[in-house]
Parts: C-alpha cells; structure tokens; sequence
C-alpha cells in the first residue's frame, strides 16, 4: 500500500461517502463550493501533492454537434486540491464515474491547464485511451489518479491530466500529455498505460 492508498484508508474511516446524482449531472459534489475556494494549499500536518491539481465535470447531450465554445460552456470546475489529505476528502463527496450517466466526463489536471486541447499546455501533446467494459470505470478511475500522482509514468512534467468519460456501450480513460512527438516519453507512458491496462487489471487497451 503506497502513501495515497493509505492516507485514504484513514481518511474515508472519518468521511462517509455521499454519492449524488441528478439526471442533468447537477450534482456531483456535494461540498462544491466549500471546497472550491479552500483548497489552494496544503493544510498543517498535510502531504503535499507535488502539483495542485483541479476535478472538472462536463456533460453533453449526443444529439447535439460538439464545437470549441459549446464543450467550454458545458465544463465546470470543481474545486483543487493540494494535499494528499485534500484529494481523498474531495474525492470521498464525488459521485463515483460507474454512477453517473449518458455522456458525462470526469476531468482531473494540474491547476492551471484546461481539460481542452486550446489549452496552451495540450496543444502540441497527445491523448493515450484505455477503453473500458461496463461497470470498471469507477476502479479504473481510482488507479489511474493513483497512477498520476504517484508519478507512475516516470515522465516528469509531461502528464497534464486524466479523463474518465462515460458512454453508453464502454467508457474511457484518458491520459493527456504534452509532447505528442518525444519518442522517450510516449514510449514509457504507453509502458505505463499497458501494466495498469493488461498486466494488472486484466482488459483491453485502445
């Protein structure tokens, strides 16, 4: 069990989990806006993550054709964190991916950069995509923010974030990076991505 594993163990002991889900995706936290604006810096006693990162939800209707200004309208942010401490508390309040509905993406990058490939740090980097059956997203989605902040992908500041974006017939998971074309990078994120996608979980990759 590694530092984040089991700082959450003592901290979902004191925090019982509060799922909520409407069927517009309204509410997903229900500590949003206390957090929002609370957690910019480790605590006394805290871990300090050794980046803040933000969560963001977005949710689209299908039907609907998916444009820059309208993916920018329907993202929300929801608060940061800092800490170790701070993440299992935010986490703990979230609805957990394998509950929410429809087309509906749960978005965890460093403070600072936009889910978006507008995004000064996303525009010149890559996507890397497990695809996932039905019911393993909400596992899947705890390892791979493991995965990222315990700096698994050995590739210092080139991850930007993760995505887990919920579809009907499969999910998915996103690992975003900067650098599209650094050979040494993308070799050992795609190492990275096949140890938690096959060798540990057992189930396909994208």
């Amino acid at each position: 069990m590694n530092q984040f594993e089991h700082l959450k163990e003592e901290d979902c002991g004191e925090h019982e989990m509060k799922n909520s889900n409407e069927s517009d995706g309204g509410s997903v936290n229900n500590n949003n806006n206390n957090i929002r604006h609370k957690m910019v810096s480790p605590g006394a006693g805290e871990h300090p993550l050794q980046y803040n990162y933000t969560f963001w939800y977005s949710r689209r209707t299908p039907s609907r054709p998916a444009n820059t200004q309208s993916y920018e309208q329907n993202i929300r942010q929801m608060g940061t964190v800092a800490s170790v401490e701070q993440l299992w508390k935010f986490y703990s309040h979230l609805v957990r991916p394998g509950d929410l509905t429809g087309h509906s993406d749960f978005h965890l990058f460093k403070e600072g950069i936009k889910p978006m490939w507008e995004d000064e740090a996303n525009k010149n980097g890559g996507k890397w995509i497990i695809r996932l059956r039905k019911g393993l997203a909400s596992r899947f989605w705890e390892n791979i923010i493991l995965a990222m902040l315990g700096e698994q992908f050995m590739v210092g500041e080139e991850i930007c974030g993760v995505v887990v974006s919920i579809r009907f017939q499969e999910d998915i998971l996103s690992i975003w990076n900067k650098t599209a074309n650094d050979q040494v990078t993308t070799s050992r994120i795609r190492n990275t991505k096949i140890a938690l996608n096959s060798y540990r979980f057992g189930t396909r990759g994208g």
